[in-house]
């Protein structure tokens, strides 16, 4: 494989930036577990502003997050609604009935984006025979759906509703901040009616390590045990939390960037024969394309292009995804295609 890599395969791939490994090499520390890393505790109070919350919580990964939120939202035996392409359901091991001990009642939709009506259709009450609904999840954006934007109006609706049946609603909001961009509105304006929010450091905002879990302060104070629980007392994790800082501050002032990169990478792939775009035109950083017509699947697709440099992972032998981010410019892009529409011509 060449020496110089033009890797698409997420926004997890990002190295931090130079501000980062500064802010990193003299950040002041302490013992987060004690919360005595003045680190930690102004990027806490920092994300909870943001965020619009109470109170936040650093925690290493986005999976951590959402475990935690939904315990904290859930009594053991009940059921989480979530859209079935998400997140929660599919790539965070069961964590869901392993931790919480409830099921997930999963509703699929072309978009990835829940509706009241869809919703309603599947909430159950405590009875005979069915457990009833504890926690909505929504994702947004959608990763799996082509990073997808829930529009506010909907937000609202499925929360107003849900909370006067005393349902309670967390958001998978580990790209919230691309969501924000995309709609336009503060953050804090997309969160504002859920109960609890993740968001995801180490994706779109290039942070090394780390995710934000915020809402109320008696379910942050609660969910800070549960991360105890799960492994994640990091000690002095300040010199983690600069990064997440500077993330923070200054990443979501370039995510449009990524976003007008994802739209040039979308409209280059619906010109190579063979290849759908999924949806055609990306409200993101993510673009999902249908590989099924080139005759190729995508597991040979990914190593005859690794071969030339470039790193695009299948989601399955048919669908492939590519995710925008600051270390890949317009012109990185722009190789990648040129790779791909070689790979699938030979």
């Amino acid at each position: 494989m060449p020496e110089s890599v033009i890797d698409l395969r997420s926004d997890t791939v990002t190295r931090p930036t130079a501000e980062m490994r500064r802010a990193m090499f003299e950040a002041e520390v302490g013992d987060d577990v004690y919360q005595e890393d003045p680190t930690v505790n102004a990027l806490e109070a920092r994300a909870a502003e943001v965020l619009g919350k109470e109170a936040a919580l650093f925690v290493p990964t986005g999976t951590m997050g959402n475990t935690i939120a939904i315990k904290c939202l859930t009594r053991p035996g009940q059921e989480v609604i979530c859209e079935a392409r998400g997140h929660l359901l599919n790539y965070e091991l069961s964590m869901t009935a392993w931790f919480s001990n409830c099921l997930i009642r999963s509703i699929h939709t072309p978009d990835g984006i829940l509706t009241w009506p869809l919703i309603e259709k599947e909430i159950r009450p405590l009875g005979p025979h069915a457990a009833d609904t504890g926690c909505i999840e929504i994702e947004n954006t959608h990763n799996m759906a082509g990073g997808t934007v829930y529009p506010l109006e909907v937000i609202d609706e499925i929360c107003d509703r849900a909370h006067g049946r005393g349902i309670a609603v967390h958001m998978d909001g580990a790209r919230v901040f691309n969501a924000a961009v995309a709609a336009s509105l503060p953050v804090s304006r997309i969160c504002a009616q859920v109960d609890t929010v993740m968001c995801c450091l180490s994706k779109a905002l290039g942070a090394p390590v780390g995710s934000m879990l915020a809402g109320p302060k008696s379910v942050i104070d609660q969910g800070r045990l549960y991360r105890k629980r799960l492994g994640g007392g990091m000690r002095q994790a300040g010199i983690l939390a600069a990064a997440g800082l500077i993330a923070l501050e200054r990443m979501p002032l370039r995510l449009q960037e990524d976003h007008a990169n994802a739209k040039l990478v979308a409209s280059g792939l619906a010109a190579i024969p063979g290849i759908r775009v999924e949806p055609e035109t990306p409200a993101t950083n993510i673009v999902i394309f249908d590989i099924s017509a080139t005759g190729k699947s995508s597991q040979e697709i990914s190593a005859a292009l690794k071969a030339r440099g470039v790193l695009i992972n299948g989601i399955n032998p048919t669908t492939m995804r590519a995710v925008t981010h600051y270390d890949v410019d317009r012109r990185g892009c722009e190789t990648a295609l040129a790779a791909l529409a070689e790979v699938v011509a030979a």
